[in-house]
């Protein structure tokens, strides 16, 4: 039988690109998304594939895919692809900020219901995947986690602290797993074309970075496909078997570049403000 692998946000972009490369190494796939015809165009194009429709900002609908999932029995890989970031504030179904629901309670809560099944289809993995936008939410020191979102917003900056906070939780778990043949990696795949880096405009960078805005929009046209390279390392490679708890750069090689701003304060602050927004919507 086929080992198997969940792709979150795996219908276009960086997450169709992951899961076709999985799909081509023997994995039975299973990509994740809010549109059916997104979802329909994925299967045909990576064939050993098949689409399960959920609104990932909407911890309701994650909780209800985790479920079906777990049900399903083992499962070896599951790539947190979800995420974004937006030049204008959003709120989700759940009246949370968009970012910090996207970027961090999705994936959370989705890898918390698939645990077991995860263990049961030991040696297996977990990728999430992070991003170059938390060196963004540092630029006035290391973030605060009082509450759910800061009280000025840039999307890249908001996005950077999400998912800073979610490479706290990737450590954490990486720990608590330890051991358990269940590892845990993130995965930076850099900037890429992506339909979502396709939406940004300047207003998406905090004032400070704004006259870079040329630059750092032509390095978005990085193809999805070259992106995807360190996120299918870290679900896939053997040199990673019995390892736990690395951050995977572009280059595919182990880096500590982002997890430096995780302090011991930073960690309990993140895991403090996610216990309290995880009860608002239970």
């Amino acid at each position: 039988m086929a080992p198997k692998a969940v792709v979150t946000a795996g219908t276009r972009g960086i997450g169709v690109e992951v899961a076709a490369e999985l799909s081509r190494r023997g994995y039975a796939v299973t990509v994740v998304g809010r549109n059916q015809e997104h979802g329909d165009e994925a299967v045909r194009r990576i064939g050993n594939a098949r689409f399960r429709q959920a609104d990932l900002s909407s911890l309701a609908e994650v909780r209800a895919l985790g479920a079906k999932l777990a049900a399903e029995g083992p499962l070896q890989v599951l790539v947190n692809n979800v995420g974004g970031m937006w030049s204008k504030r959003w709120q989700t179904a759940d009246g949370i900020e968009a970012s910090f629901a996207v970027n961090h309670l999705s994936p959370t809560t989705l890898t918390e219901a698939l645990l077991d099944a995860l263990r049961a289809g030991r040696p297996s993995r977990i990728v999430d995947v992070t991003s170059s936008s938390i060196t963004t939410a540092l630029l006035d020191g290391l973030p605060a986690y009082d509450d759910i979102e800061p009280d000025e917003y840039y999307g890249m900056a908001v996005s950077g602290r999400a998912k800073l906070a979610h490479l706290a939780y990737n450590q954490e778990l990486a720990e608590r797993l330890r051991g358990s043949g269940v590892s845990v990696f993130a995965a930076d795949p850099g900037t890429a074309a992506t339909p979502n880096a396709a939406e940004m405009t300047p207003e998406i960078l905090p004032p400070a970075l704004r006259p870079l805005w040329e630059s750092i929009h032509r390095g978005v046209q990085r193809p999805a496909a070259e992106a995807a390279r360190s996120i299918v390392f870290a679900a896939t490679d053997p040199s990673l078997d019995d390892q736990t708890g690395l951050v995977i750069g572009p280059d595919c090689a182990a880096t500590d570049y982002l997890a430096t701003a995780l302090t011991p304060e930073v960690i309990a602050s993140a895991r403090a403000l996610t216990d309290r927004a995880m009860a608002i919507v239970r």
